[in-house]
């Protein structure tokens, strides 16, 4: 199993743009495979940080994943959104290991 931590710096000023793009790839990356666990967006402290966390399988399923995403028209399509919108400044992505009980 491998979950992808992404770290985004966004506009504070477009948080409902960053919002809208959260909504829109919790539906795609669960439609591709993945298990999406929410996006993280800034209540008290950092105002320009937000976070999600999703998970697959494996790295390989995390790797389909992402060539079947680059030609979606929807995950184009939302990737335009926060392009066009300049919601996301930059993200950083880190790939976990979960521990459970």
């Amino acid at each position: 199993m491998i979950t992808v931590h992404l770290r985004y710096e966004i506009d504070a000023e477009k948080l409902a743009d960053f919002h809208e793009y959260g909504r829109r790839w919790i539906r795609l990356v669960n439609r591709l495979g993945g298990v999406h666990h929410g996006y993280f967006l800034p209540s008290e402290g950092d105002s320009d940080e937000a976070f999600a966390l999703f998970t697959f399988s494996s790295l390989a399923d995390y790797e389909k994943y992402r060539l079947a995403a680059a030609e979606d028209p929807e995950c184009i399509d939302a990737y335009r959104f926060a392009v066009e919108t300049k919601c996301i400044r930059r993200y950083e992505r880190r790939f976990l290991s979960p521990v459970f009980d």
